[in-house]
């Protein structure tokens, strides 16, 4: 990874046109490169293919959900180290421990806080 976090490249995974519009242009504004894949499948291929600095997923995907996906960027040794972060709207007791029982680093909640996102994100990318 670079030394400046703000260059890295974010993958995220989610199939809502709007929200994956919405992410892009707030991390792009803090000077990230953002990837975008609309289903899990889509996902896989990009993150193996150019090895983001961190990936967001959502948990709700068609044909496979985020757990899953998930599950399957962690058996990738070459992904190993990159923090895998679930964004849902399930707020459920239990969801966010269920998420990081699938290999996330961690969890945002749905509707994302625009200004605290890049907050976050960077937090887990000095990780």
């Amino acid at each position: 990874m670079m030394g400046n976090d703000s260059s890295a490249t974010i993958l995220y995974i989610e199939d809502d046109l709007p929200n994956r519009v919405l992410i892009k242009r707030v991390l792009e504004a803090e000077g990230y490169e953002v990837r975008e894949a609309e289903s899990g499948s889509e996902g896989l291929q990009i993150a193996q293919a150019e090895r983001p600095a961190l990936i967001l997923v959502d948990i709700n995907l068609p044909e496979m959900d985020g757990f899953e996906v998930t599950a399957r960027l962690r058996a990738m040794p070459e992904l190993g180290t990159v923090p895998i972060i679930a964004v849902t709207a399930n707020v459920m007791k239990g969801d966010r421990e269920k998420t990081l029982a699938a290999g996330c680093s961690g969890y945002i909640e749905k509707p994302i806080d625009v200004d605290l996102l890049p907050v976050q994100l960077a937090a887990f990318l000095r990780q």
